[in-house]
């Protein structure tokens, strides 16, 4: 066999090994079970409205609500913590202004980045506006994460036993994920777990509803002049909006 020969061998072996390689990995992800999405109705669109002046300051109750309710890792280093939900402290810049905080959460934008990116439709938009993630397909490439302008998606970079809730289903490192506005909860016509931790509290900041149903108390605040949602100029049409900002 001469030397022209055996290249063209090794050429057509290693298209084929390639080929085959994508068969199969097309396979795995056409037999990947997604999320449910029996309950998902393009009737509604799942939105929050967020009233800073009535979140109390120096109150977590939102994000350790959410933290309890969907096992959300948390380590002890803030190199890799995951935070559905960060409390963030602002300032305005003017004088003898107070400080400030405001929670930050996906906004389960209608155009959302994060499931534009993701190269093997791991994130997606259900019908009614919720943006999931499915943990099977997704292979941890990170894109989501840093396509979304909210800094709202995390990856789970080590494997937790400690497990609060057992009726939230487990998950492995190696995964982006982010707020899904607890839709085992909303499917059961249950509220958030961050806006009930927050009506516990009695500081009724938090308010969640259907944004397609005009008599809803979420589409009365967002038709006022108050509600806005972050950096409106992206165009992705977010489904949360802040009041008091």
């Amino acid at each position: 066999m001469d030397r022209r020969t055996f290249l063209k061998m090794g050429a057509a072996t290693a298209v084929g090994a390639v080929g085959v390689g994508a068969a199969v990995q097309r396979i795995e992800l056409e037999a990947a079970p997604l999320p449910s999405d029996e309950a998902a109705s393009s009737k509604n669109r799942w939105g929050m409205v967020i009233d800073l002046d009535k979140c109390a300051r120096g109150c977590t109750s939102c994000a350790d609500a959410c933290r309890t309710e969907n096992n959300v890792p948390f380590y002890g280093n803030p190199k890799i913590d995951n935070y559905w939900i960060r409390i963030v402290t602002f300032k305005d810049p003017i004088p003898n202004a107070q400080e400030r905080q405001i929670p930050l959460l996906c906004n389960h934008c209608e155009y959302a980045p994060c499931a534009h990116v993701c190269p093997v439709a791991a994130t997606f938009k259900r019908a009614d506006g919720v943006t999931l993630v499915d943990k099977h397909r997704c292979i941890g490439c990170r894109y989501c994460v840093i396509a979304c302008p909210y800094k709202a998606r995390n990856f789970v970079f080590q494997h937790t036993e400690e497990w609060v809730n057992p009726d939230f289903p487990k998950r492995m490192h190696g995964v982006a994920e982010g707020c899904h506005l607890c839709v085992h909860r909303i499917d059961r016509g249950e509220q958030p777990a961050c806006v009930q931790a927050c009506a516990d509290a009695e500081h009724g900041a938090m308010t969640f509803g259907d944004l397609k149903d005009p008599s809803s108390a979420v589409a009365g605040l967002v038709a006022t002049s108050r509600a806005h949602v972050l950096r409106p100029e992206l165009g992705l049409k977010p489904a949360v909006y802040y009041m008091g900002l």
